[in-house]
Order: structure tokens, then C-alpha cells, then sequence
């Protein structure tokens, strides 16, 4: 099994932004789910953030037809800048001009078909060119003290190969998620079985991936020829199969909160959850929601 002593710095991350967001329709009609707002953040925003904050040099995003908006929402916006300074907002406008990513940090390529996540990764391959890089779904919003990828690199650093993020879902649910067995080792989990959307019932563990991934470039061979599997789609979990065959594949179980913001459900929990940890906002959610649950303003 490969397992370099020196791993490479992982420096590249991509990140698939190309669906339809369907689950979030009608709001996606003609705005990117990625843009779609956490409190006073696009989604994506926070996705990217973290990618940074563990090391990544350069993010991938990867994009399709009527996204061009998250391309322009990572540029320079130079009328808002201006107008925001005209108007005596300097501090306003030194913030934005701070979060906006260095010149060249940020490339974005498009999938013009939409063929899956394998798919999605596999167009990135020529800007990721022959090293280790991560992935990080862009409707995944992980919160903990330190950030998911963070935490993986670290992992990375130490015993090299490749690591995925997995977390723990309830039995009955494990037919919706990529589900993943495991055996530990000195070194820790490595995972032995994957399996994408299994049929109810047949799941071998419910520690599903839950949206990050380092990986080494081998898997771009795999997926340029990888056989279309659940959905009709390329699998980024099929091809890890095949690689898993050559190398050690290690989990880290993410133990923070997730919340899976391309469904309305986990949107909105997320920005109640994000909102109660803004000192500036916090109160006035709070005072909202004990208003909405009390008894007097309970609808019959």
C-alpha cells in the first residue's frame, strides 16, 4: 500500500459548484445555490473560507452554465467599493476589499454536462495537474473550533495517502449517503468498503462521506475511464474503490456540526445556527424565536 513518509503539501482544493440546485427551487432559478445566503455570506463564501484556512494556496471552482455570478461574486467590485468610500463607509469597504481572495488564488472551469460529482472533479484534473488535493462540497457547511479540512491535513501530514470525512447517520438513512466500513489500524480508521447509496437495509456500517476529501491525482486516470454507476452518474465513490485497491484510504470522523444547506431544511437550521454565534446579532434572533414558541403566538 502507498503511504509516502514525506507526504506532499496538499495546496489545491476543488470545489464542484456546477448543479442545478433543485432541491432549493424556486430561489435557484436564477440564483446559484452556492450564492444563496448563510446570515449575510453566500454558502460558498464560507466553503471557500475554509479551504484557506487549512493551507489551500488555490481553489478550483468548478462551474456550469449560469454561474458566471459566482465568478463575479469572488472579483474585485469596484463600484461598491467606490460607492461605499464615497460615501464615507471606509470601514465597510476595507472589509469587503479584505475577504476578497488574492489575484490569481481562485480559478474556475466548466462542466458542460452534467455527468456527476466524479465528473466534476475529473474536469479540474489540468489545473491540479500531478499532487495531492483536496475536495470540499459546496452545500456542506461544517462548523467546529477548527476547521474540517484543517484537521484532515493535519491528518494527511502525518501518514500521507488519502482521507476522507465521514460522520455518523442514523441506520435507516445510510440507502441516501456515500456509506463507508472501516478497520482500525495502529495508524488509525482506514476504510476497506465503500459503497454509494446502498439499497435500504444493506449498508455495511452508517458512517456515511460527509463532504471533504484529500485525495492523490491517481484518481484522475480512474475517473476519465470510470463506468457510470448510481444515477447514471460518474461517481467520485466508485472510482475511490478502484483506488483504494493501491491506496490506503483513512477516515476522520468529523465530530462538529454539519448542515447540508442544498435542502431547505438544513438551510434554514443553518442560518439560525450561524445567526446565534453573531455577538451583534444573536440577541434579537433569539428574542424572535421565544416569541414565534410561545404560546400565545401559537397558531391553532
Amino acid at each position: 500500500m502507498q503511504n509516502a513518509k514525506t507526504p506532499n503539501k496538499v495546496r489545491k482544493a476543488i470545489i464542484p459548484a456546477a448543479g442545478f440546485g433543485t432541491r432549493m427551487l424556486p430561489a435557484t432559478k436564477c440564483v446559484p445555490k452556492e450564492l444563496l445566503p448563510i446570515v449575510d455570506r453566500p454558502i460558498l463564501d464560507y466553503i471557500v473560507s475554509e479551504a484557506f484556512a487549512a493551507g489551500i494556496e488555490h481553489v478550483i471552482i468548478v462551474t456550469g452554465r449560469m454561474k458566471g455570478a459566482i465568478e463575479d461574486y469572488f472579483d474585485h467590485a469596484f463600484e461598491v467599493d467606490a460607492t461605499l468610500r464615497k460615501a464615507g463607509k471606509n470601514p465597510l469597504a476595507d472589509q469587503l476589499a479584505t475577504a476578497t481572495p488574492d489575484a490569481g488564488s481562485i480559478s474556475f472551469v466548466r462542466q458542460q454536462q452534467a455527468r456527476g460529482l466524479g465528473h466534476a472533479v475529473w474536469t479540474a484534473r489540468h489545473i491540479v495537474g500531478d499532487e495531492p488535493f483536496a475536495v470540499l462540497l459546496p452545500d456542506m457547511l461544517m462548523v467546529d473550533h477548527e476547521p474540517c479540512l484543517k484537521s484532515m491535513t493535519d491528518l494527511y501530514q502525518r501518514h500521507g495517502g488519502n482521507v476522507v470525512a465521514v460522520e455518523r447517520c442514523l441506520p435507516e438513512e445510510a440507502h441516501k449517503f456515500g456509506i463507508v466500513s472501516l478497520r482500525q489500524t495502529m495508524g488509525g480508521a482506514l476504510v476497506d468498503g465503500l459503497v454509494e447509496k446502498p439499497a435500504p437495509g444493506t449498508a455495511p456500517s452508517n458512517l456515511f462521506i460527509s463532504g471533504r476529501y484529500i485525495l492523490q491525482p491517481e484518481i484522475f486516470s480512474i475517473l476519465e475511464n470510470q463506468t457510470p454507476g448510481a444515477g447514471g452518474e460518474v461517481q467520485l465513490t466508485d472510482a475511490m474503490i478502484t483506488l483504494m485497491a493501491n491506496q490506503e484510504i483513512r477516515a476522520f470522523e468529523f465530530a462538529g456540526r454539519t448542515f447540508d444547506c442544498g435542502n431547505p431544511t438544513g438551510f434554514v437550521t443553518a442560518n439560525l445556527h450561524m445567526a446565534m454565534t453573531r455577538t451583534d446579532i444573536a440577541a434579537g434572533i433569539y428574542g424572535e424565536m421565544h416569541a414565534i414558541m410561545s404560546p400565545a403566538r401559537a397558531i391553532a
